[in-house]
């Protein structure tokens, strides 16, 4: 192992300074999620805009911000190919639900496994170890509400 010198550290540190000092100036600025309209709407299907995937599955944002009684929520519609996963197995604060519309999905949770088909309801509770992957051999279509996301 390669000890550093006093000339290195005192060079290196104000450089480390800066970089946590930003870090905690950028979180310190990180703006709240955005309030969203007391005014209810539809939203077509066919009007939502599409973010295509690497894996050839595709997701349809529909709406993200603070509701008005104050809950932070996240709403997409996701197309999952045969095969493919939208990403590996993770977990985070929020919860989610997802909702699968078509196709059908194998849901992991904490190293369980449950397959679930059109009309089926999923869970992932907040810091929960989860992933999906469709098994099935069409496209799986599902929505996903994420509550009290983060900003």
């Amino acid at each position: 192992m390669q000890e550093i010198s006093r000339r290195e550290l005192c060079v290196g540190l104000p450089a480390l300074a800066g970089l946590f000092g930003s870090l905690t100036l950028a979180h310190a600025q990180a703006k709240p999620p955005e309030a969203l309209p007391d005014i209810s709407r539809a939203f077509a299907f066919d009007q939502l805009p599409v973010h295509t995937s690497a894996n050839g599955g595709a997701s349809r944002p529909v709406l993200a911000g603070r509701l008005p009684t104050g809950e932070i929520i996240e709403v997409h519609e996701t197309t999952l190919p045969p095969g493919a996963m939208p990403h590996p197995p993770h977990k985070h604060r929020h919860s989610e639900l997802m909702m699968i519309r078509e196709g059908s999905v194998e849901f992991e949770m904490d190293e369980q496994r449950s397959v679930v088909g059109p009309g089926g309801v999923l869970y992932a509770a907040s810091n929960t170890m989860h992933g999906l992957k469709n098994v099935g051999t069409t496209p799986a279509n599902y929505f996903v509400i994420a509550i009290g996301i983060e900003s």
